[in-house]
């Protein structure tokens, strides 16, 4: 009776006949898809987000075809680009709150292990043409803000972070510090990226040694339009 059950779950009800399932991609398919998009992520943040899409494929060891196949356009890749840098950013900012006994320690960590995801070479690419309210991309954006969100609360609530900042400043201050200088390639910075990022974890760490002008940078005034 149990398979005749499932034999039926599984069965159109309307044709009498069992429903396509699309098949899953192949290995060496995701392979391929991977290895774009990490090429795709390493040129823009060596070239910009214009770099000519044939030197991407030809980077990730891949045909033009094989690229376009899995990318139409410009505007989808670059999907795929910050949606990756996204997730890894999340995925750092959890490893430090799992891995470090010290709040402050972890949200430190958190920001240099950002500053290596190059997240500042997101800027240029969200000026393009792609979709930036994209669900996908948004549900990846609000979970690396509460991952943010959740270090500095726990810093702040142990008295190691001052109390007048938000986590608004902390990805203000991380993103314009991994970002390059204009007419300056972003590998160039790479050397000052880390000292400066210090010298910014040094003026968030309590006790406060100054009085901060304006108000704390909230997520929500972040999200504001003009």
């Amino acid at each position: 009776m149990e398979t005749v059950t499932r034999i039926a779950a599984d069965t159109d009800t309307d044709t009498g006949t069992a429903p396509r399932r699309t098949p899953r991609p192949r290995a060496d398919a995701l392979r391929n898809r991977e290895r774009i998009v990490t090429a795709a992520r390493e040129m823009f943040v060596e070239f910009g987000p214009d770099v000519p899409l044939d030197e991407v494929a030809r980077r990730a060891g891949v045909g033009n075809a094989t690229l376009y196949r899995n990318f139409p356009d410009r505007a989808a890749l670059t999907h795929e680009v910050v949606l990756s840098v996204t997730s890894r950013t999340t995925d750092r900012a959890d490893e430090a709150a799992a891995e470090e006994g010290d709040p402050f320690a972890a949200l430190s960590r958190f920001v240099h292990a950002a500053a290596d995801e190059r997240v500042g070479a997101l800027c240029p690419m969200l000026s393009g043409g792609f979709d930036k309210d994209h669900p996908e991309l948004l549900a990846e954006r609000r979970r690396l803000e509460e991952a943010v969100e959740g270090l500095v609360a726990r810093a702040m609530s142990a008295g190691r972070l001052r109390t007048d900042i938000a986590v608004g400043d902390v990805l203000v201050g991380l993103s314009q510090l991994t970002r390059p200088l204009p007419g300056t390639a972003c590998l160039d910075i790479d050397r000052f990226t880390h000292r400066h990022i210090q010298l910014f974890l040094d003026g968030l760490e309590a006790p406060a040694r100054s009085e901060l002008p304006g108000t704390a940078a909230t997520l929500e005034v972040l999200r504001r339009r003009p």
